[in-house]
């Protein structure tokens, strides 16, 4: 059976893999889902020194104290942007990497590189209005954004959100890019909705020449529908490809 290190993205934790964590257990999988530095159940940790290299060495010491060879790392939306820097640090461990809704950086980028101008302008923005200048209020209304409209879901979803770190989407990524490439890689989209930001990183995904897959969800996917992202992942797996 495999290792799965499942990894969230933006105001998530760990938390949010909780159907799909427990549908891969029951599958025989052994999974992982740390909540990063700040995020989730560690959002005390949340400060201004907090950046994309703390989540690097969040899931790179993960994989090295859990002593876990083969793993599938499976990265959300910002989480995408550890991609290069763990496949580096962690060279020998990492069997494939799925970018699952996730942003795909090159080296010196940095998130907001990647995303649309309008919505960099406008985190930055916020950022500067209500978050002191250094993080992103976390607030319910990225959840319109993001495409979950079921109202019971929003509900559990919007009191677990947390303040994001602005370094995180400001701090560019220095990798060497061979560790990355060398591994076997996919990218999944999600159609309903689709989230306008992550065209370019679909683009580069196929410019790449990884399978590229599609779940007809909002970008939460593994909160909207847990059975269909965890049968994904096992089945883009299972034959040694991501």
């Amino acid at each position: 059976m495999g290792n799965y290190v499942l990894v969230h993205g933006a105001m998530h934790g760990g938390w949010c893999w909780r159907s799909v964590r427990d549908l891969l257990a029951r599958a025989g999988h052994r999974v992982f889902t740390p909540s990063l530095t700040g995020q989730g159940e560690h959002r005390h940790l949340l400060g201004p020194d907090v950046g994309v290299a703390t989540h690097v060495a969040d899931v790179a010491d993960l994989l090295h104290y859990e002593d876990l060879d083969d793993v599938h790392l499976v990265l959300h939306s910002y989480a995408g942007v550890l991609a290069g820097p763990v496949a580096e640090r962690a060279a020998g461990r990492i069997a494939s990497v799925t970018f699952l809704g996730a942003f795909v950086v090159r080296p010196g980028e940095c998130l907001l590189d990647v995303e649309p101008p309008g919505t960099a302008d406008r985190y930055r923005a916020l950022a500067a209005a209500d978050g002191d200048g250094w993080y992103l209020p976390a607030d319910a209304s990225f959840l319109t954004q993001w495409g979950i409209t079921d109202e019971e879901l929003a509900a559990w979803v919007a009191p677990r959100l947390t303040a994001f770190p602005l370094r995180c989407q400001t701090d560019a990524v220095d990798f060497d890019p061979g560790p990355l490439a060398a591994l076997p890689a996919s990218y999944v989209r999600h159609t309903r909705p689709p989230l306008p930001s992550l065209e370019r990183s679909a683009d580069r995904a196929r410019e790449h020449g990884w399978d590229v897959h599609s779940l007809p969800t909002g970008h939460d996917m593994m909160l909207e529908d847990p059975r269909a992202t965890a049968h994904l992942l096992t089945s883009v797996t299972s034959d040694g490809r991501a």
